[in-house]
């Protein structure tokens, strides 16, 4: 059954593959306009924002800012969200930089030791988020137009990643083992040399290099998700998926015509959040609290660029998928209380309000949803001990 399964799931990869190529062959003209746009975007956007920050956080590593941070702040890392207190500096660094900075510091963690497998997940779960620069400057202000909305966004994302890295705490709460953290360094790793002026030339090439690694293979993200977005639109795939949610939105009273939006937005952020805020709509809190939710989930793209950061690590990207939907959840749930309690931050023109329950609802299938994975994750595990034994 398992080699079935696995034949089925390597065919299932292949036959996506083969798809892709030649929709990039029927689709050649649209496609190429598609690379061009993504290609701009990554050098006039992604580069100046992203590659700073990157060669910054590879040089810190260098330094005993990071081993400060940890003795400092390990009293409130610790009881707080089970890490080590140097997931500080992951913290604040992806909260400030945005997405995936996170990721990058927290493999760079686990390459070092500085933390084991299962902390290196907690960590992951919360520690790569979109950056204020995005959400106040790009969502805010030049896609609705006003800086209140930015502010909220902003707020709502913060908390919600704070709560899911609270939530989080427990995964795998039970599986840390005095074994296991014994061989916290994966093989061939080392730790890194602190800086100093002897080495120092040394130290600025190798961060260079490293961040200019990660952020190239970001732009191939980039242009590769804005070709099948493309091949999306022009097969009409992208409105057959936006008809299958239209019976949860209207469940959640929620306008029809953002379906598009909500699932351009779970393929690639910044094109799905685009398109949800200039539907025109008299609630507009209706677009903010959608625009949450994308915001915290981070889209597919955010998602594989990732998984790619993690791929060379034992971290699973399991957990981070689980509390990215969970956090994009919780960020349009604070994102509907601020707009309907605190008067002075509703924007709507009237007053027709989202389906609450069905939201509760929605939440509640999410967390036993978790509860069935990990359920059928534990029963795996047991079936191949109990083959092993057998």
């Amino acid at each position: 059954m398992v080699l079935i399964l696995k034949k089925f799931k390597n065919n299932f990869i292949s036959v996506l593959f083969v798809l892709f190529t030649i929709f990039l062959v029927i689709f050649s003209s649209s496609n190429l306009q598609a690379a061009k746009v993504g290609l701009e975007l990554w050098a006039k956007s992604v580069v100046p924002a992203l590659l700073p920050f990157f060669i910054a956080t590879e040089l810190l590593g260098h330094t005993n800012v990071i081993s400060f941070l940890g003795k400092f702040l390990n009293k409130c890392m610790r009881p707080l969200f089970n890490v080590p207190g140097e997931g500080a500096f992951a913290f604040l660094m992806g909260i400030i930089s945005g997405y995936p900075v996170g990721a990058k510091i927290v493999t760079n963690f686990r390459n070092e030791g500085i933390c084991n497998k299962y902390e290196a997940e907690r960590l992951l779960c919360f520690t790569n988020n979109s950056g204020p620069l995005f959400i106040l400057g790009t969502v805010g202000i030049s896609m609705f137009a006003d800086t209140t909305t930015g502010i909220i966004l902003f707020i709502t994302h913060f908390l919600s990643c704070i709560t899911v890295g609270f939530i989080f705490r427990f995964w795998k709460y039970n599986k840390i083992s005095s074994n296991y953290t014994l061989n916290k360094l994966p093989s061939g790793n080392t730790e890194k040399k602190l800086a100093t002026f002897s080495n120092l030339g040394d130290v600025l090439t190798t961060s260079i290099k490293s961040a200019i690694s990660t952020v190239i293979m970001i732009g191939g993200f980039v242009v590769l998700f804005s070709v099948i977005i493309s091949i999306l639109n022009n097969s009409h795939l992208l409105d057959a998926l936006s008809c299958a949610i239209n019976p949860i939105l209207s469940a959640l009273n929620i306008p029809t015509n953002f379906s598009n939006g909500i699932i351009s937005g779970i393929i690639e952020l910044t094109n799905g959040v685009k398109i949800v805020s200039s539907i025109p709509i008299k609630n507009i809190s209706t677009n903010i609290m959608i625009s949450a939710f994308l915001l915290g989930f981070g889209g597919f793209s955010v998602l594989l660029q990732v998984w790619g950061i993690i791929s060379k690590t034992d971290i699973s990207i399991f957990p981070y998928f689980l509390a990215k939907l969970l956090q994009g959840t919780i960020a349009a749930l604070y994102t509907y209380f601020a707009l309907h309690y605190f008067n002075f931050l509703n924007l709507d023109l009237s007053t027709s309000p989202i389906n609450y329950k069905g939201l509760l609802f929605f939440i509640i299938g999410l967390v036993f949803t978790f509860i069935f994975f990990k359920f059928l994750k534990s029963s795996k595990h047991n079936l191949k001990f109990e083959f092993k034994h057998n």
